[in-house]
């Protein structure tokens, strides 16, 4: 074993009892990969040469729909390149960049839904000062601000655990994550782990606070509000709240994954569960969307209607 201070390389121990089925893997993932980029750049595109969806929803959407291009590639890219290798290592470089990258993907998101779950509480509550409230101005500085908090929320943790002095290089699954990191040390990690817990609390305690405080507020106004009023309500809510469940539920798999002993459960399926976040919301989330929200499905008829007439 290399001194922990000379590792350059960690071994990805997951991949190994794939076998036969290993083709098919690799074929399974370029086909979600390309489906990945298909459905939100496809999505990202309609919103921004469509004047009609210069709305904050949308480009909030936008900002969604990026993060899922950005998030899968961190994933992707590698899953696939180690799908065609007997040997599965990773440089302590790109270990270090996929785990930046998979986790500001995962506080992206909650913070990105966090701020549209607002949005759709001004819209609802406060119909009457929705433009003022969420001008062009105030939305591009929502959208910095939830790109911005998540890169230096997490750069600070990240720092911590990079100046781990490490004592293996072996993680037991096919992408590189913080706290398969901070398993390694060789030396105290209580700070790593109290910094650790208060970032989760800050990337997944403080959206759920303002998603439930703002779909509180939407639900006591559709109480009050005549049956038209609520279903419209609704049709507006109800993409956010699938898409919502649909990334909650992805993360409860991974930390549930990594956190207990789940051997008597099949490698294929711990491994599914630990990459569900960063592959399945990518993939379901411009489709969600596209096929819930009226305006994004109107303008992709017309689109349609263009490219076949």
């Amino acid at each position: 074993m290399e001194n922990s201070s000379e590792l350059t390389w960690f071994k990805l121990t997951a991949y190994s009892d794939m076998g036969s089925m290993r083709p098919f893997y690799f074929t399974l993932l370029i086909l979600m990969y390309f489906s990945v980029i298909t459905f939100n750049v496809l999505t990202i595109g309609l919103v921004i040469f469509n004047r009609r969806l210069h709305e904050p929803m949308y480009f909030l959407l936008c900002s969604l729909f990026v993060n899922e291009l950005y998030g899968s590639t961190g994933l992707f890219p590698w899953l696939i390149h180690n799908m065609l290798l007997d040997v599965h290592h990773i440089s302590r470089f790109h270990c270090i960049l996929q785990i930046f990258c998979v986790h500001t993907y995962a506080s992206i998101e909650f913070t990105n839904l966090a701020v549209m779950a607002y949005d759709r509480y001004v819209s609802i509550c406060y119909p009457l000062r929705y433009i003022e409230m969420m001008s062009p101005m105030h939305m591009y500085l929502l959208i910095a601000f939830i790109w911005i908090y998540s890169f230096g929320k997490f750069s600070v943790l990240l720092s911590m655990t990079v100046k781990l002095r490490l004592c293996g290089n072996v993680i037991a699954k096919v992408y590189c994550d913080n706290y398969s990191l901070v398993k390694l040390a060789c030396e105290d990690t209580t700070l790593n782990n109290v910094y650790g817990s208060f970032t989760m609390v800050l990337s997944v305690g403080l959206p759920l606070i303002l998603i439930i405080y703002s779909y509180a507020k939407i639900l006591n106004i559709c109480y009050s509000s005549s049956k038209q009023s609520q279903q419209k309500a609704l049709n507006t809510c109800i993409p956010h709240i699938m898409s919502l469940l649909n990334f909650a539920v992805g993360c409860l798999f991974e930390v549930a994954q990594s956190r207990f002993n789940m051997q008597h459960v099949p490698l294929i399926l711990r491994i599914f569960l630990s990459v569900y976040f960063l592959i399945i919301c990518p993939i379901l989330n411009p489709i969600i969307f596209g096929v819930k929200t009226a305006k994004i499905r109107e303008s992709f008829r017309r689109f349609c209607i263009k490219l076949w007439p």
